[in-house]
Parts: structure tokens; C-alpha cells; sequence
């Protein structure tokens, strides 16, 4: 059985950049149903999607929400890109691993593969 991080980067900006975490998240989604161990980390830019995709409106909010409980975020960069009070309030958990920011190199040591989108 594989364990997979899926490491979204991709920011906010573009219809490519929703494609990104759809396709991060679908991935996610399909480990999870084939009861592999995942985790989906939002880091950089990406952790701008955790509002936007908490929004009950939004195209993609029920496929987030169904993952909430695989999710975290980079506790550096959700204050960075300003979005650190809104992942506070989310399912999500604020990593702060190594220098602020999520340890990678345990996700590898623990035998994850590290998908990024």
C-alpha cells in the first residue's frame, strides 16, 4: 500500500491554477478510496485555496470538503499570502515543521512519495 503527500502549489490566479488543485485534489481522493495513506499539504501560494474552496459556493467546495480531514498547511507561508486567520479557522492544520514551514524530507523519510501540483 503506497502513501502519497500531494503538495499543492499552485496559487489562485488562473483558470491552469484551479486545474492544479482539482487535479491535486481528484488524485488525493483516489488514494484515499483505494485506502492508501495520504496526506495533501497546502504550501506556498496554494494555502490560498483553503478559503477560497471553504466557500460552499465554490464549483470545487464538496470535493474539498469530503478531504478536509487529509489537509494541512504551511503555517509560514498562510501568513505570507495573508490567508493564516482563515486556515486557522479550517479543518486544516498549520505545520511549522522545519523553519516554519512543513518537513518534506519526513513525509520522504516515512516512505511517502511527494506529488506536487
Amino acid at each position: 500500500m503506497p502513501n502519497a503527500a500531494i503538495v499543492v502549489l499552485a496559487g489562485t490566479e488562473s483558470a491552469s491554477d484551479l486545474g492544479r488543485v482539482v487535479n491535486g485534489l481528484q488524485t488525493a481522493q483516489e488514494f484515499d478510496d483505494a485506502g492508501d495513506g495520504v496526506e495533501i499539504i497546502f504550501d506556498g501560494a496554494g494555502t490560498q485555496w483553503i478559503p477560497e474552496l471553504a466557500d460552499e459556493d465554490h464549483d470545487y467546495h464538496s470535493l474539498y470538503a469530503e478531504l478536509t480531514d487529509l489537509m494541512s498547511a504551511c503555517n509560514y507561508c498562510a501568513n505570507a499570502y495573508g490567508v493564516a486567520e482563515e486556515v486557522e479557522d479550517s479543518p486544516a492544520e498549520l505545520l511549522d515543521e522545519y523553519e516554519g514551514h512543513p518537513s518534506i524530507r519526513s513525509l520522504v523519510d516515512d516512505g511517502y512519495e511527494i506529488i506536487t501540483y
